[in-house]
């Protein structure tokens, strides 16, 4: 067997055909609608662990972290997929331009990999050191942010970066996206030998910061894409004030732009298309495709991924779509509730080596085999220290956390919980012990302050009301009925006491 896995970063799946879109943009995705026509649909799928990394250690070794950790490396007793696969003798690959897999606090991600391809120079990857001064670039007037005036740009979360990056980007084939699937097409000839092959494509677009060549950045609007007064890269927050206030307008050409990434990633994403189909690979290739989260373009009053946002099926509700040549609901849709994590099972399955999957993840085999209408019954997402999520695939609740009460971070390496991408931090108030219920090894374990989204419940029907409009937690039963649920999944993944303690349920866990 043969898997290709793409990730495609901060893609809204309401810009997508395949999910019936309601955005006012017609977004040309023709590769993705042409790969969905093909594929198995996934219609009631959802993120677990947020945001980058959180997420990508779930597909990896099928750790739903977020109740113990928060962003953090691979830890010395994760089993990741390409791990398990070398002792299947399958070749790994991971081609990606997503920069944070080489930074402080992500380490292990790429490492069990036989090969890997990074693509430089995406959002603050700290690459380029020319221009001293930035300002000479072009795209330096429409950051969003206020640019620092220390010319060496020191700090992780420095917009700067971007505009050395990439100065004397003009041709489409100068971004991101295009070098990511043009490269994996290549891959793709040029490794024609190996009878198996596990290639993991990681494309950080649709990622901010917006920033296109031509003809897509003015695909979508009227407007002149080099405005200065007009932002491809919005900080995260309120849309109505601060930082992060947007006018109508300006609200509008983030979306063109974010729309305009979508349409260019898309393209590019065709040409992976094309080799499958001119090398007569679909026989023989397992191709799923995903993101990891969506990205408020205005929704709820928020842009970006804003830790004080309640976490609403925007950035939550993922697409997924799953081709295996052998499936018995290939070209169909399921309606089953599927979450991130169970990706990882679903990965090592296609290869035999199911056993290697990580303690939270389910395999999608039996659903696109026919075997069962359900794999599980509840879905957890959010971030590590605030609220906690819970669906059934039919209602959300959305339940607060209290921010007077610590939540507790578990993990081999000290780190800064609220300060990611930071190197190593001590802690004063850390001990050591097996902590973990889903692993024989200690950890050290150490408080952090939590942080609330919201004050009080949140409750929506999603059948009627996909768009979260109308919280119906005044429904007393049906809140009683989702919090049970919640108390259930927590029980289910042996969750830590802190958990109930902090989300003040009435429940206790272990460690």
């Amino acid at each position: 067997m043969k898997v290709l896995f793409v990730s495609i970063d901060s893609l809204n799946r309401h810009f997508l055909d395949a999910y019936d879109p309601s955005v006012d943009l017609d977004v040309e995705t023709d590769n993705l609608d042409r790969f969905a026509e093909r594929a198995t649909v996934f219609d009631s799928h959802y993120a677990g662990s947020l945001p980058c990394m959180p997420a990508r250690r779930e597909w990896l070794t099928g750790t739903q972290e977020f109740l113990w950790r928060p962003w953090g490396p691979i830890e010395p007793f994760d089993t990741t997929v390409p791990r398990a696969l070398r002792d299947e003798e399958v070749i790994t690959q991971l081609i990606t331009d997503h920069y944070h897999y080489f930074q402080h606090g992500s380490e292990g991600y790429y490492e069990d990999f036989n090969g890997f391809e990074f693509v430089r120079g995406h959002e603050y990857d700290a690459w380029r050191t020319a221009p001293r001064d930035p300002s000479s670039v072009p795209v330096h007037d429409q950051l969003g942010f206020e640019a620092p005036d220390d010319p060496l740009g020191f700090g992780y979360l420095n917009p700067v970066q971007y505009p050395r990056n990439v100065e004397g980007f003009e041709a489409e084939c100068d971004f991101f996206a295009p070098k990511v699937f043009s490269g994996t097409a290549d891959w793709l000839c040029r490794n024609e030998a190996w009878d198996e092959w596990f290639c993991y494509v990681d494309s950080f677009d649709v990622h901010e910061p917006f920033h296109l060549p031509e003809p897509y950045a003015s695909m979508y609007t009227d407007e002149d894409p080099r405005n200065p007064d007009l932002t491809f890269w919005p900080p995260y927050g309120p849309t109505d004030r601060g930082e992060s206030e947007l006018s109508e307008r300006e609200l509008d050409f983030v979306a063109s732009q974010f729309a305009g990434k979508l349409t260019m990633a898309d393209r590019w994403f065709g040409r992976v298309l094309d080799v499958l189909d001119d090398r007569g690979l679909w026989d023989e290739t397992m191709v799923v495709v995903t993101s990891d989260h969506g990205f408020y373009l205005g929704e709820h009053g928020w842009v970006g991924k804003p830790f004080e946002a309640p976490l609403y099926d925007v950035l939550a509700h993922t697409p997924l779509f799953v081709w295996h040549p052998d499936a018995d609901r290939t070209g169909e849709r399921i309606g089953a509730l599927t979450a991130a994590v169970d990706l990882n099972a679903t990965l090592l399955d296609a290869f035999g080596a199911g056993e290697a999957a990580g303690p939270h993840a389910r395999s999608l085999f039996p659903l696109i085999d026919g075997e069962v209408d359900a794999i599980r019954d509840w879905a957890l997402y959010g971030y590590w220290g605030s609220s906690v999520n819970v669906t059934d695939g039919e209602y959300a609740y959305l339940h607060p956390c209290d921010d007077e009460r610590d939540s507790y971070c578990h993990s081999t390496r000290m780190m800064n919980p609220h300060s990611w991408f930071t190197p190593p931090k001590p802690q004063p108030d850390a001990e050591s012990g097996e902590y973990l219920p889903h692993a024989d090894a200690p950890v050290w374990r150490y408080s952090a302050p939590s942080y609330g989204r919201h004050d009080e419940p949140l409750l929506f029907d999603t059948r009627v009301d996909p768009w979260q409009e109308e919280n119906v937690a005044d429904n007393s039963e049906e809140v009683e009925r989702m919090r049970t649920l919640l108390v259930t999944a927590l029980g289910e993944l042996d969750a830590p006491a802190r958990q109930y303690d902090r989300l003040t349920l009435p429940a206790a866990g272990s460690g």
